[in-house]
């Protein structure tokens, strides 16, 4: 029952090139770094990652992004790395967008044993109608192409609607990031990284969770648990050194400007901290 390993290496161990690798975060929000640059110093290559995005250029899945380390991506959104964008458009790199919604219930259907759903996102485009360019080739024209999905009309409140089939995606392994886990694999997120981290536990074969805080079983309160650990297989503690966190986009307000004090009268400044 105690799934807690002690490296980074020991981690990712079993994870071979070829793999299809789901990771948690969002931006790089509840991302797990320590994990992805294990997987980087393994030499681990040829990888199909499923994630909404694919990090930024130097951290997170940026880091394999850049060594090539990648060959095919499934994923929401991309705009915030220029390598991945050079990649994509020369060829390098296959990529199937997906709708952040149908994408992360997509996982969830993976973890809850359901196969497939129906849904109207994407109807009467390319998402199911096919021909989205999975793949470029070097003269930039389109290699690969997304096929065509299954459509079917249901009656719906509102009458009869067209709905567009997705398949459950399931991944070989599964990285993810938490605040605190047990010895036993049980997760809790913090805030908004709870983002895809659940979703990804429980869509993958085998779970991998790095944790800022390890407890003993019975500390997590039952109800506070995101992720129980039947779904995750082994635990890393991070170090301090380890538990590094960026902003994506530093945004800050300018500093007012503070009126010159008036003689004989009190005048109260106040700053942004």
């Amino acid at each position: 029952m105690d799934k807690v390993v002690r490296t980074p290496a020991e981690a990712v161990a079993g994870i071979s090139s070829g793999s299809t690798v789901g990771c948690g975060g969002f931006g790089i929000c509840g991302i797990p770094n320590t994990l992805i640059t294990a997987l980087l110093d393994a030499g681990t290559t040829d990888l199909e990652v499923v994630s909404n995005n694919c990090g930024v250029d130097d951290w997170g899945l940026g880091i394999l992004l850049a060594n090539k380390r990648i060959r095919r991506i499934v994923a929401s959104y991309v705009g915030e790395n220029k390598e991945f964008a050079r990649q994509y458009l020369e060829g390098e790199l296959e990529v199937e967008l997906t709708p952040q919604g149908t994408l992360a219930e997509r996982l969830r259907a993976a973890g809850s044993g359901i196969p497939a759903f129906f849904t109207a996102t994407g109807v009467g485009t390319q998402i199911a109608d096919g021909g989205l360019p999975w793949r470029y080739d070097c003269a930039g024209g389109v290699a690969v192409e997304s096929p065509a999905k299954e459509t079917r009309t249901f009656d719906t409140p509102e009458g009869e609607k067209p709905y567009v089939l997705e398949r459950a995606l399931v991944c070989d392994f599964g990285l993810v990031h938490a605040w605190k886990g047990d010895r036993h694999g049980n997760l809790v997120y913090r805030s908004s990284a709870q983002n895809f981290n659940p979703l990804v536990a429980m869509a993958a074969r085998v779970t991998i969770a790095e944790v800022e805080e390890l407890v003993e079983p019975g500390e997590l309160d039952p109800a506070e648990i995101h992720t129980p650990g039947v779904y995750v297989h082994r635990v890393l503690q991070l170090s301090p050194e380890q538990n590094q966190k960026r902003i994506e986009r530093l945004t800050v307000r300018p500093r007012p400007e503070v009126p010159e004090p008036v003689e004989g009268e009190e005048v109260r400044r106040e700053l942004d901290a």
